[in-house]
């Protein structure tokens, strides 16, 4: 009796203290655009891409959304055949998303020259023919935050961003922190070669044809001169450098970069069509609404338990609890960790759930009544009832899980929330009937309710 009750507590108070502790350290379960709201941007590409196109600049705007970390989930789909609908929830800056999702990331490195005139400096290496070939004068971004000129003459095309291997933010370094937040740059072999040709002609110069401009989708994002230190060989080894300064928001700044660049150019150019803020009034209408629902159909359910089962209805009910109380706390963690949201469609998920759980339940308490009605005692009806029950109740939990594990793998959208949700509750289902259910139906046939009463298990068997 003493250890069947231990092990009951210690598994409410794992439950119930695993809620407290979420909503304590603030890890309350996330929610999706339709709860919380967000915004919405609609991407038209430009030309006829091909179907397989926008699926691959799907994947990459997904790939880049999500690496920001303040997105939750964002829900990307293709509407008809050149349109993009990107849904991000709970967006804290949404500018910086904006610019996420509509950026191709092309990204090249030229030289800068005098002005467009300079064809002589239109080089990429020592010893190449002068040409006029690529010269135009570019907007400088930040230039105005700076100080620094507002536009660049750059010439034409050295190293193209298919050069780059990968890009990652690198923190400030030196004393102080002196040189500010920078972006590193891997680059491939073909890229290592055309870079060190570039940086090693532009060691002729002392003016600012000895900067490399760094161009993205049209701006010249920073123009860093080659160090005196570095030869006529250039800078070699494949690794550069985008200095991005020691400004407020050069973190960010890097960060964003490093994102954009690492995770390669869209393959279709994107034109911002609409970007409008979703409202979370409907959705809260609709699961204030369901949580009346449930809350009336849960009352219902409960008093038929009491009427039908008697006290075994005290342990369904409990159950019911420990079960809810470590879903919210599971998808709590699982939003912290792993930026799942709960959506509408989660929201019903969990509600089919619950009935999972109480047909669980049911299923035990009527092969009790069946062992006892067979001539059984309390004590070992409840315990050869649980392992005929639990049998049961694993093979229909597995006919839920499998269905829910194909419907996130085969579906998209808010239908994935659904199977997410329900496979979760399932999975927690199975583990509240082995470690709570069997031990709280042990306990209380061990107590007076158990024989004697019409309110008794016995009683309830008839």
């Amino acid at each position: 009796m003493s250890r069947r009750l231990i092990g009951l507590l210690v598994v409410v108070a794992i439950s119930w203290g695993g809620v407290a502790a979420a909503f304590a350290t603030g890890l309350t379960p996330r929610l999706g655009l339709d709860l919380q709201g967000g915004t919405s941007v609609i991407l038209t590409a430009q030309g006829e891409p091909d179907p397989e196109v926008m699926e691959v600049a799907v994947d990459v705007m997904r790939r880049r959304i999500e690496a920001f970390g303040s997105v939750q989930e964002p829900e990307i789909s293709i509407s008809g055949d050149d349109t993009v609908e990107v849904q991000l929830p709970g967006v804290e800056d949404e500018q910086r998303a904006v610019e996420a999702v509509g950026r191709t990331g092309q990204l090249s490195f030229h030289p800068v020259l005098l002005d467009e005139t300079d064809i002589a400096a239109n080089t990429c290496a020592v010893g190449d023919q002068p040409s006029g070939e690529g010269i135009h004068t570019l907007p400088t971004e930040g230039a105005e935050a700076t100080g620094g000129p507002q536009e660049l003459t750059v010439g034409k095309v050295c190293v193209p961003g298919s050069g780059i291997a990968d890009a990652l933010p690198a923190p400030p370094q030196g004393v102080g922190g002196s040189a500010g937040w920078s972006v590193s740059l891997s680059l491939n072999a073909e890229g290592a070669d055309a870079f060190a040709a570039l940086t090693g002609k532009a060691t002729q110069y002392a003016d600012v044809r000895r900067q490399i401009a760094i161009v993205l989708d049209g701006t010249v994002i920073t123009a860093p001169p080659v160090a005196n230190t570095v030869g006529p060989e250039g800078i070699t080894g494949g690794q550069a450098s985008i200095g991005i300064g020691g400004g407020e928001n050069a973190q960010e700044e890097a960060n964003d970069l490093a994102l954009v660049l690492r995770y390669g150019s869209l393959p279709v150019s994107f034109e911002i069509s609409q970007v409008s803020g979703v409202s979370a009034s409907v959705g809260s209408e609709s699961l204030r609404s369901g949580i009346i629902a449930g809350a009336i159909g849960l009352a219902l359910v409960v008093l038929f338990l009491l009427s039908y089962y008697r006290a075994l209805a005290l342990v369904a009910i409990l159950g019911l609890t420990v079960f809810a109380a470590s879903l919210v706390a599971l998808f709590g963690v699982l939003g912290a960790t792993q930026g799942v949201t709960l959506t509408l469609a989660g929201v019903t998920g969990i509600i089919v759930a619950l009935g999972i759980t109480g047909d669980s339940y049911i299923v035990y308490f009527e092969r009790i009544k069946e062992e006892i009605r067979a001539g059984r005692a309390v004590r070992p009806a409840v315990d050869s009832a649980f392992k005929t029950a639990y049998r049961t109740i694993l093979t229909a939990d597995t006919v839920s899980l499998l269905g829910a594990t194909l419907l996130y793998f085969l579906a998209v959208g808010a239908v994935r929330g659904f199977a997410l949700a329900l496979g979760l509750a399932t999975i927690l289902d199975v583990v509240v009937a082995r470690t709570f259910t069997k031990g709280a139906v042990g306990v209380l046939a061990r107590t007076r309710l158990a024989s004697g009463s019409r309110l008794s298990i016995e009683g309830a068997a008839g």
